[in-house]
């Protein structure tokens, strides 16, 4: 009887701690979550000034790779001085980071490559626990979960094999 009672407490404790849980959808979309998070004040600009920021804004789930501002730190200025004056091409980079649908850690350590909304491959490989992108671009955090997707935080720029400023 003892070991009932114990066993009954144990799942009422565990249901009253999965249900707040189950049912705390995130409100804020990507934009606003990035925004929120403070370490993406460039990415946020230039999802503007691309155009983009409705989009990621809207109902269609995505995911983004997205650079903290210490990632785009590290691009040479000439590189996104050209960005900021080529609406096309900043709209390639930006959107080289994000691939359509809701693609959690779990599965994003499965796959080999994802095609991005940009059109191209974003090679993906896990080496010592560690995931990186295109070889070089190490993930630092993982599921930060929005309204409209996941974002996943990058610690460099992704640039298109093809992109010609």
């Amino acid at each position: 009887m003892k070991r009932l009672t114990i066993a009954l407490a144990a799942i009422m404790a565990a249901a009253a701690f999965a249900a707040p849980a189950a049912s705390a959808a995130p409100s804020k979309d990507i934009v606003q979550t990035a925004k929120a998070a403070g370490d993406f004040k460039t990415l946020i600009k230039l999802v503007k000034a691309a155009g983009l920021a409705k989009t990621l804004s809207g109902k269609t789930k995505y995911t983004v790779f997205a650079p903290t501002d210490a990632a785009f730190a590290k691009v040479p200025k000439k590189t996104l001085t050209a960005l900021g004056k080529n609406k096309k091409a900043l709209k390639q980079v930006l959107l080289y980071h994000v691939v359509k649908g809701s693609v959690p850690a779990k599965k994003v350590v499965k796959l080999k490559f994802a095609k991005t909304v940009e059109g191209s491959k974003v090679r993906i490989t896990v080496r010592k626990g560690n995931v990186y992108l295109n070889r070089t671009t190490k993930v630092t955090a993982v599921d930060v979960r929005a309204s409209n997707g996941i974002i996943h935080v990058i610690n460099k720029v992704l640039i298109p094999k093809d992109l010609d400023l």
